[in-house]
């Protein structure tokens, strides 16, 4: 199994749960404007879309998007899902939220936009983590274990910090304590965050 990834990307999600399920696999770093690997291959010719996370499992099939390869992690590795009987239902409407409407909402920031459009995105992002700030009651947002919601909210909470966007202190908590576990640590040195 081999997942390309670019630093500080959604993709970082995918590589903490890979080490949080401690599974073996392999990274390969995607320079996402030129699309090319750190090997000197062509990232088109893994896929297409040009971005990342891309998973390629062991018979060689390409999973893409992050909402779909952290599903994937969590049916595979359960301990990374929630096991109630709507947990992975759950699980899919949180990615979902934090895919479409919060990581989308960070676009301005990402691709120079004017001030005034990353002062309505920040506002638009402290609102939509509001959401998950509300209804957290525990460590994490199932319960005391992190699923691969946590991961991806996670990437969400670190850009929140690049672009000085307001987070509640509850997520700010939450960011702290993912911080601290192994695998996200070992995942960020990977990546060269830390």
């Amino acid at each position: 199994m081999k997942l390309y990834y670019s630093p500080l990307a959604c993709s970082l999600a995918d590589h903490i749960a890979l080490r949080e399920a401690g599974v073996q696999f392999a990274l390969e770093r995607v320079d996402l404007k030129t699309k090319q690997l750190t090997s000197g291959g062509d990232f088109s010719l893994v896929t297409t879309k040009g971005y990342v996370p891309a998973l390629v499992l062991g018979d060689g099939q390409v999973l893409t998007e992050n909402i779909a390869v952290l599903d994937w992690i969590a049916a595979e590795y359960p301990d990374l899902g929630v096991a109630t009987p709507l947990g992975r239902t759950r699980v899919l409407e949180a990615l979902t939220y934090i895919s479409t409407e919060v990581h989308r909402a960070f676009k301005p920031m990402w691709h120079a936009g004017a001030e005034t459009e990353k002062a309505k995105a920040r506002q638009t992002i402290a609102r939509q983590l509001q959401y998950f700030a509300d209804g957290l009651t525990t460590d994490y947002l199932f319960g005391e274990t992190p699923s691969v919601a946590d991961f991806y909210l996670f990437v969400m909470l670190l850009w929140a910090v690049r672009f000085e966007v307001r987070v509640p202190e509850v997520l700010g908590q939450l960011r702290d304590r993912l911080a601290a576990r192994p695998a996200v640590v070992a995942s960020m040195r990977y990546e060269g965050l830390i």
